[in-house]
């Protein structure tokens, strides 16, 4: 079973051919609205593999709040633990999409009210999980209180440090796993080098899209290749990794299997529009990694 304590957004997605620069006007191509937040996008990811999954969060008393718990209930997922907050509106992430990639602006909402207090009342949850998936779109003091009840318990915990300006190092030396991009690997120690993944063994996984990801086994550095696709949307694909990677290690995956899953399903992930959209089966995951050969 797999607990994911986080965001819950609505995604407002424009497309346009190019991006506009400060103080332009850009005409759009479309406007298109999905389902989205980090904690949302990898509670999806896990349970369209067919994992068991929970959601723990908090939106709005407002018709966002209500399509978005529908669209995780419509997706398998128990929406018993999630709050409805009388005094704000649910979480929207403003997102603009060109050129191959995309740019978001995240307006927290009802996501910044999901307090430790919360979380104090779902610890029977958390302590039963096989592992529980958190990021960094709700507020430190409550990604701090999972980490300590899940600690508590010996509950692994798989830490997504996004945004990483959030993270502190009590939460990276009390996850099982953490997973940042390079980008936010530099923006946590400095640096992105064999010298970090070494402090880290077989618990820093660092994503590199297209590339894959890296990790230390504690005797050598492990590049785990990626997959080349064609890019639709890059939206979502590092929440898609996160998911599938959790779904992988609670079903028992070797840790280079889990995130050999990971890449290929994050790679199916981009080849269609919006976060949730892309984020692939299981049957479609098996059939990618049929493609893949690693030493």
């Amino acid at each position: 079973m797999i607990t994911v304590v986080g965001s819950i957004n609505m995604d407002l997605v424009v497309e346009s051919d190019k991006k506009p620069i400060q103080g332009e006007t850009r005409l759009g191509n479309s406007f298109s609205t999905f389902p989205g937040g980090k904690g949302s996008n990898q509670a999806v990811a896990a349970a369209r593999l067919g994992g068991k999954v929970n959601f723990v969060g908090n939106v709005g008393r407002d018709i966002f709040g209500k399509e978005l718990q529908e669209n995780l209930s419509n997706e398998g997922i128990n929406i018993d633990f999630i709050s409805i907050d009388k005094n704000k509106r649910t979480g929207v992430a403003t997102i603009i999409v060109s050129e191959g990639d995309n740019s978001i602006i995240v307006v927290p909402g009802a996501n910044y009210n999901l307090t430790p207090s919360n979380v104090q009342h779902v610890k029977a949850l958390l302590a039963s999980s096989d592992i529980v998936i958190v990021q960094l779109e709700i507020l430190s003091e409550t990604v701090e209180e999972v980490l300590n009840i899940c600690h508590e318990q010996n509950v692994p915990v798989l830490l997504n440090p996004a945004p990483a300006s959030s993270c502190t190092k009590k939460m990276i030396d009390m996850a099982t796993y953490i997973t940042p991009n390079e980008t936010e690997c530099i923006e946590l120690f400095g640096e992105y080098s064999e010298e970090i993944l070494k402090e880290f063994p077989n618990k820093l996984i660092v994503t590199q899209g297209e590339a894959g990801a890296t990790y230390y086994n504690g005797s050598e550095v492990v590049q785990v290749d990626g997959y080349k696709t064609t890019v639709t949307d890059t939206t979502g694909a590092g929440d898609t990794f996160n998911g599938s990677f959790g779904f992988a290690i609670s079903k028992g995956f070797a840790f280079k299997e889990a995130i050999q899953f990971a890449n290929a399903s994050a790679s199916l992930s981009v080849e269609r529009l919006g976060a949730q959209r892309g984020m692939p089966s299981l049957h479609e995951v098996k059939k990618r990694l049929e493609g893949l050969e690693n030493d």
